[in-house]
């Protein structure tokens, strides 16, 4: 990491310097001000685990190592970081994601992305007050158009589903039988799972475990 802040930089030098701390831009909204989404990337994981936050035994050591890590990312490149946690009030990240066309609601009500699927996992953002050059134009259309929706048969409890709200009571129910602990527990959600662009999160059992577990303690 460079001592001094990058004046004007490109989406390529926020994507890479993002990419080096484990996180993955997940999008940009353009107008007012340039909003650079970061999710958890390829490395973000491994870097948490070997991190203070994540050996130290503190609570919520997820949302204190985005705290850190995004906040450096964001004096190193003159921009102002956001977070979805610690509200209220809290920041619009879903309204932001819409906007930034590279998410979409899927059949199923939730987020889904173009390239890590319904493994969405927004850790922060950065606010620029300049344009940013170089941003990649995003998909046109959600890839669930094209999708056979494997999604809307997934969940075992049909906790989710495009004709009513998100049943939590069936879900948290269901994560407490054998057979949720031998599965979404263990695993991750297999409504998330079952979306064929998941995949491309290239998200471990043992993420998604810490996860589910932090949804659905034990």
């Amino acid at each position: 990491m460079s001592d001094a802040a990058i004046s004007v930089p490109t989406y390529t030098q926020v994507s890479d310097r993002a990419s080096a701390e484990g996180l993955l831009v997940m999008g940009v909204v353009p107008d007012p001000q340039p909003i650079v989404l970061l999710g958890a990337g390829p490395g973000f994981w491994d870097g948490l685990r070997s991190s203070e936050e994540g050996t130290d035994g503190a609570p919520d050591p997820v949302d204190r190592w985005s705290l850190r890590v995004i906040a450096n990312l964001a004096g190193e490149l003159g921009a102002a970081p956001r977070f979805p946690f610690g509200g209220p009030p809290y920041e619009p990240f879903i309204d932001w994601a819409l906007r930034s066309g590279r998410a979409w609601s899927s059949p199923t009500g939730m987020l889904v992305h173009d390239t890590v699927g319904l493994m969405i996992s927004y850790r922060g953002a950065l606010v620029f007050d300049r344009p940013l050059a170089d941003v990649p134009t995003p998909l046109a259309a959600s890839p669930c158009d094209d999708c056979r929706r494997p999604c809307l048969a997934a969940c075992p409890v049909g906790a989710l589903g495009p004709d009513h709200a998100y049943d939590v009571p069936a879900c948290h129910d269901y994560l407490a039988t054998e057979a949720g602990q031998a599965s979404c527990m263990t695993r991750g959600c297999t409504v998330r799972r079952s979306c064929p662009v998941s995949q491309g999160a290239d998200r471990s059992d043992a993420q998604s475990a810490y996860h589910m577990k932090a949804f659905h303690p034990t």
